[in-house]
């Protein structure tokens, strides 16, 4: 009888990581390769375009976290701040996670904010890159398998 009573403790004292947890660790693990390894290789306009890549990915898993508690990704206008605090204007989140979705928006490795479109429920997350205005080469979710 003792034994079994051991048994169900030790067990009730387990825990394994959240689907969540794994993702974040993940995309860190991502995004430190993605800066460091190309250092390494003299490449920096390369780590900036796969840093950019690895954000684009975060905000985009975070977007679907947000969607699936809340049945609709942020608007336009309600942009990616939505993944950080509340939105206030329409359509207000019915379930929004108390902590956010994301701790902090990133900023893209040439200092500019990423960009975010929802057309029709398809959202466009982007950075205008290194020339940072329209009509350069963009790196967004669309094209994350083009070479960088």
């Amino acid at each position: 009888m003792k034994i079994n009573k051991k048994l169900n403790v030790s067990r009730s004292h387990m825990r394994g990581f959240t689907l969540v947890e794994v993702m974040v660790v993940v995309v860190i693990l991502g995004i430190l390769a993605a800066i460091i390894v190309p250092k390494i290789m003299s490449r920096p306009e390369q780590a900036r375009i796969v840093k950019a890549k690895q954000d684009i990915l975060a905000i985009e898993s975070a977007l679907d976290l947000y969607k699936l508690d809340n049945g609709v990704y942020p608007s336009t206008d309600q942009n990616l701040q939505a993944l950080v605090t509340k939105p206030t204007s329409a359509p207000l989140p019915s379930n929004w996670k108390s902590d956010g979705y994301i701790q902090k928006l990133p900023i893209d490795p040439w200092g500019e904010a990423y960009q975010y479109l929802n057309e029709n429920e398809k959202c466009r997350i982007f950075s205008y890159g290194p020339k940072g205005k329209e009509g350069g080469n963009e790196i967004g979710n669309w094209n994350l398998d083009d070479k960088a």
